[in-house]
């Protein structure tokens, strides 16, 4: 009795003991199998677009040699790399790139014809929208602004309606437009930088008030911070190869009368006081700071880290644009710049890695324009090219008109991003032949206007005698009521200048290839790594990210996928 008691009871503990094992295997096995949970149809948990305002295509090369190798050397290597990424419409401007990215449309569709463009026969700025009013500043105009002229969803609305609202999408910025664009319509929030504060606002178009982890980011003072220590240069200003020397005839000095040379190091401590916060923008810092917000804005909003669920970050950085123009595109300001971006970049998909797994993102590098070479850098070395005088064309558009009419009146309001915008309420009530007038304004200044390769009445686009390259860029920029009734396409070399004296910096804007070759690379879920040398375009990038996020393509998107990006292609 005794000895089959105890077998007995052996053989109770240790069916009791295969149960508990099995339990503990059940509940290990439910938690890895949570733990791995992904997205539906293959999507990461996180999307994020990173614009680099002006970045010209050919900066990936330049510079390369001292880049570190977690920043856009990874993604060279890393990454699909489109090599020959177009811009197909004009102008090449801020807020139609980042619209077009984000649409994949062009302006006669999506609507922004450029940084300000006309509306109900007013001017108006692309993101104006005076029926709201600023948060988290006190009320101005820096926060009156919205997405509700922009007249198609973005790739990240269409994330929203595709997961019945439950993915969170997020626009960070220095500027506004930059920020509101790509974000959409639907997102759960648009932030920018106010100058006069220094914090980063929004509009109660999203909310009415900040979230509270922006109000803590706010609260850290950054810019005062990040500006303290002044510019230095990150190597000797002698090693700078791939500059122009430091100190030339290219660049705009600083200062309230510009008693401040632009040369490093900048005494950026000095100007912060003398000129306000709004000085970070003109500096590497001010992509420091959007990196740090957009890491807050991870981190506050929890995007990624949702087992089911894909977010989106729209992240943009305008420093690059603004020191682009400040100084060119062959100074030591210009290259210090793009080095130090490079190790933020580095430090930045480090950052998600460890948040959100390699395997757990997307992340698309590109630009929302180029640039051009100063006038005087050109000049100096024999390249031809000089300024497109825009007060010049004004006059021979107005005088013309007043000559076609046989009338002292004016009926040319204005010439903008390469266009001549007329008065046509005043035009049809005095039943002036529009389209007459447009044509002998047109040939007036085809004629007259130096730097002129091409002016083109908008609506006769597709008979010009001129490539079709220029011919679709033109159709693809005009929005009827929007947009100037006749487009001046720039000789090569020529940009936009509003008087005779020296040009400093850059600027752009023109059909050319340094204007409208802008970096696109793909890296993360579901990318292979790889070169593409066909010409891709712009209103592509929005088209891709639809066929690996398994969306509807946005509203107005006219692109199509990159499919050449895709693993397993």
């Amino acid at each position: 009795m005794t000895h089959q008691y105890y077998r007995l009871c052996t053989l109770a503990l240790g069916l009791l003991a295969l149960g508990s094992t099995a339990q503990a295997q059940r509940k290990a096995s439910t938690k890895q199998a949570t733990h791995q949970v992904t997205p539906q149809h293959g999507r990461p948990r996180l999307v994020v677009t990173m614009m680099v305002d002006q970045m010209t295509w050919d900066y990936l090369y330049r510079y390369q040699a001292r880049f570190v190798e977690g920043g856009f050397k990874r993604l060279l290597t890393q990454g699909f790399n489109c090599e020959n990424t177009r811009i197909n419409y004009l102008p090449s401007v801020t807020a139609i790139g980042h619209s077009s990215v984000h649409t994949g449309s062009v302006p006669a569709i999506h609507g922004i014809a450029g940084n300000d463009f006309v509306k109900d026969h007013a001017p108006i700025y692309c993101t104006e929208d005076r029926s709201v009013t600023t948060v988290g500043a006190p009320n101005g105009k820096s926060g009156q602004m919205s997405p509700r002229n922009l007249l198609s969803t973005t790739i990240a609305d269409e994330l929203r309606i595709a997961s019945n609202f439950r993915s969170k999408t997020i626009g960070v910025a220095i500027k506004d437009r930059a920020s509101i664009l790509p974000a959409g319509h639907t997102t759960n929030g648009a932030y920018w930088l106010d100058d006069a504060t220094g914090h980063f606002i929004t509009s109660s178009y999203y909310m009415q008030e900040l979230p509270e982890w922006v109000k803590r980011f706010n609260e850290r003072d950054r810019i005062t911070a990040l500006l303290k220590d002044n510019w230095h240069p990150l190597f000797p200003i002698d090693s700078y190869k791939e500059s122009s020397p430091d100190q030339n005839n290219y660049e705009n000095p600083w200062g309230k009368k510009g008693e401040v040379p632009p040369t490093l190091p900048l005494p950026t401590a000095r100007l912060l006081q003398e000129l306000g916060k709004g000085v970070i923008r003109t500096t590497p810092f001010g992509n420091t700071l959007t990196f740090e917000m957009a890491k807050a804005a991870i981190e506050g909003e929890q995007l990624g880290s949702r087992p089911e669920e894909t977010d989106f970050l729209a992240m943009s950085h305008s420093a690059t644009d603004y020191v682009g123009h400040h100084y060119g595109t062959f100074a030591i300001e210009t290259e210090d710049t793009y080095l130090r971006l490079d190790r933020d970049l580095a430090d930045f998909l480090s950052y998600l890695d460890q948040r959100v797994g390699k395997d757990g993102y997307i992340f698309v590098l590109t630009a929302d324009h180029a640039a051009g070479h100063n006038l005087t850098f050109e000049q100096e070395h024999k390249l031809p090219g000089s300024g497109l005088r825009t007060d010049r064309a004004l006059k021979i558009a107005d005088s013309t008109a007043r000559a076609f009419t046989g009338q002292n009146l004016a009926l040319v309001t204005r010439v903008a991003n390469y266009q001549v915008f007329f008065n046509n309420p005043r035009i049809d009530s005095l039943g002036i032949d529009r389209m007459a007038l447009i044509r002998a304004v047109s040939a007036s200044l085809r004629e007259r206007l130096p730097g002129a390769a091409f002016v083109i009445p908008a609506e006769e686009a597709q008979l010009a005698t001129a490539p079709q390259a220029i011919r679709e860029r033109i159709i693809n920029g005009y929005r009827k009521g929007r947009s100037g009734e006749i487009f001046i396409v720039a000789d090569p070399g020529w940009y936009g200048r509003s008087s005779g004296k020296r040009a400093l910096g850059t600027s752009h804007g023109v059909w050319s290839p340094y204007d409208t070759h802008i970096p696109l690379i793909f890296m993360g879920r579901g990318i292979r790594p790889g070169h593409l040398y066909r010409e891709t375009y712009i209103t592509d990038i929005a088209a891709t990210l639809a066929a690996l996020l398994k969306t509807q393509y946005p509203s107005g998107c006219i692109g199509h996928p990159i499919t050449e990006a895709f693993a397993g292609h």
